[in-house]
C-alpha cells in the first residue's frame, strides 16, 4: 500500500499514524517547515490535518503533487465566505449571514439579522478565538482590521449542537457515523456523546446534507459537519474537511475509527459502514495534566497527545463506551473528583443525555 504524508504533525496527524500501523500503512505526519528532501512524499498520497497553511518550501512542493487528496478544497473550506456560499448554493439550511465589509453596514445588519450578531473571522478563528457576539453599540469595540475579513451571522437560538462525521471515496460511496451530541464551553468542545441509533429524522437529514456537500466537491476522505438543532431541523454551522475532534469517540466506540476510515477512503481501500453498537462518551482534556487515577476505571481509554500542558490547549481526551448506559453514567460520576472542577458540568451533561 502507498504511504501517506500528513501535512501537519499535531495530534490528528499522530492519530492517523496510529490508525495506519495495524493495517501496514506507513503514515508520516510532517511539520510545515520540514525540508522537502526529508519527506518521502514523491510516491505517497498526501492529506492534511489542518485546513490552511503558510507557504513554505514543503507546502509549495506539495501543492504540485498530483496525489494530494482534496488539495483545492482545503482553501475553499478554510475561508468561511466561500464555505457559506457553498452551503447556500446547495440550498442547505444555515444561519442568515452577510460579508462584513464596512462599518456603515451595522444599522442594516441589526435590522436584518436581529439585535445579536455573531462576527467570525473568515480565516482562522476557532476554539472561541476570532469570534465576537455583538449587540447594538458593541460594534464600536471591534478591531478595525476585521472589515472585509469577517462574516456576520444571525445568532441562532438552538436547543442543541450536533456533528456528523462521514466519509466519501473516489467512487462516490458515502458512509456515516451516528450523530454526535456536543457540549461547548467558551467556544471549545468539552464533551461529546454518541448513540448507536438516536434520532432517525435528524440522522437522515444530516446525512443528506453532508453527502450533498461531499458530492458537490468530489471530496475524498473524512469530513465533519457541525450543526445546530432548531426545532425538528438542523442548521449547518461549519464544515471541517478532515478528521474532527467530535469524532474521537470512534477510536473506542466504532468498529472502524474515523482515522482508519480516512485512510481507507484516500487509499481507495474497502470502506464498509462502521458498526456502532454502544453509546460512547468523549471528554476533551484541556489544559489539564495527566492523572494515572483515570486508569483505575475500566471503561476509560486515555489518549494523551504528549504536548506541553497550557491553559485552553487540547492535550488529550478520554473515551468511554458501554452497552449499559448506567455503567457509563456511574463511570462518569466517578471521574468527577478525578478532574478539575470545570469538567463537572460537562460530565453531568453527559449523564443527563444518557438518562
Amino acid at each position: 500500500m502507498k504511504p501517506v504524508c500528513v501535512l501537519g504533525n499535531g495530534q490528528l496527524g499522530r492519530m492517523l499514524r496510529q490508525a495506519g500501523e495495524p493495517l501496514g500503512i506507513s503514515v508520516y505526519p510532517v511539520g510545515l517547515d520540514a525540508e522537502p528532501e526529508a519527506v518521502p512524499y514523491q510516491n505517497s498520497v498526501i492529506t492534511a490535518e489542518i485546513e490552511r497553511w503558510p507557504e513554505t518550501a514543503l507546502t509549495q512542493e506539495l501543492a504540485r503533487h498530483k496525489a494530494f487528496a482534496n488539495r483545492d478544497i482545503f482553501p475553499r473550506l478554510a475561508d468561511r465566505l466561500p464555505q457559506k456560499q457553498l452551503i447556500d448554493s446547495r440550498r442547505l439550511a444555515t444561519a442568515p449571514w452577510q460579508l462584513l465589509a464596512d462599518t456603515s453596514q451595522w444599522p442594516q445588519l441589526f435590522t436584518e439579522l436581529g439585535n445579536l450578531v455573531i462576527v467570525k473571522r473568515r480565516i482562522g478563528g476557532y476554539d472561541g478565538r476570532g469570534q465576537w457576539r455583538i449587540h447594538p453599540g458593541d460594534e464600536t469595540e471591534l478591531p478595525d482590521d476585521i472589515y472585509g475579513e469577517c462574516i456576520a451571522e444571525q445568532a441562532i437560538p438552538f436547543s442543541g449542537e450536533v456533528s456528523l462525521v462521514g466519509a466519501r471515496n473516489e467512487n462516490g460511496d458515502c458512509v456515516f457515523y451516528p450523530l454526535t451530541y456536543n457540549l461547548h464551553q467558551d467556544g471549545i468542545l468539552r464533551t461529546s456523546i454518541a448513540f448507536p441509533s438516536e434520532n432517525c429524522h435528524l440522522q437522515q437529514q444530516a446525512e443528506s446534507m453532508l453527502s450533498a456537500i461531499m458530492h458537490e466537491l468530489k471530496y475524498v476522505g473524512v469530513m465533519a459537519m457541525e450543526c445546530f438543532i432548531v426545532g425538528d431541523n438542523l442548521l449547518i454551522n461549519e464544515l471541517a474537511p478532515r478528521v474532527h475532534n467530535s469524532g474521537h469517540w470512534t477510536q473506542n466506540g466504532a468498529s472502524i475509527s474515523q482515522f482508519e476510515l480516512h485512510l481507507r477512503a484516500i487509499l481507495d481501500l474497502p470502506m464498509p459502514q462502521p458498526e456502532v453498537n454502544a453509546p460512547s462518551v468523549m471528554v476533551n482534556l484541556i489544559g489539564t495534566d495527566t492523572n494515572p487515577q483515570w486508569l483505575s476505571l475500566p471503561l476509560v481509554h486515555l489518549h494523551w497527545y504528549e504536548k506541553e500542558v497550557r491553559p485552553a490547549r487540547k492535550v488529550g481526551h478520554l473515551n468511554l463506551s458501554h452497552t449499559d448506559k448506567n455503567e457509563l453514567k456511574n463511570t462518569l460520576q466517578k471521574l468527577i473528583p478525578m478532574l478539575p472542577p470545570e469538567y463537572q458540568s460537562g460530565l453531568e451533561w453527559a449523564q443527563e443525555k444518557l438518562t
